[in-house]
């Protein structure tokens, strides 16, 4: 009777780890086409346009506010990640003027960040 039992569960628990497989591997497929749908050509522009003023935004880009990071810098940050940038651009901080970005633009942004730190 055990082992009848045994018999039955190996094939449910080998279905249960395929299962299990496929969901790892459709989440990880899911968040990278998300993460790939930001657009660092876009976030470069809307850099240039609204966040020069007063950052260092490209390697072209000679001054900038002394008292605030270039973006190669903030990509440079330990624990940085494009998601924590286009987080924060949402809800940016005092000193920082209020862009009313859009959730695809803080990405973007995030994205052309992200991209100087390689």
């Amino acid at each position: 009777m055990i082992q009848s039992l045994r018999r039955r569960a190996r094939p449910r628990a080998a279905a249960a780890k395929r299962i299990g497989i496929f969901a790892f591997a459709l989440l990880t497929t899911l968040s990278n086409s998300v993460a790939a749908s930001a657009d660092p050509a876009n976030g470069e522009r809307l850099a240039k346009r609204w966040c020069a003023s007063c950052h260092i935004v490209s390697a072209d880009q000679t001054r900038g506010a002394d008292n605030v990071p270039s973006f190669a810098a903030i990509a440079k940050t330990p624990g940085f990640g494009a998601e924590n940038i286009g987080q924060f651009l949402l809800n940016p901080h005092p000193k920082m003027p209020d862009m009313q970005l859009t959730r695809n633009e803080a990405r973007d942004l995030g994205a052309y960040i992200a991209s100087l730190g390689q």
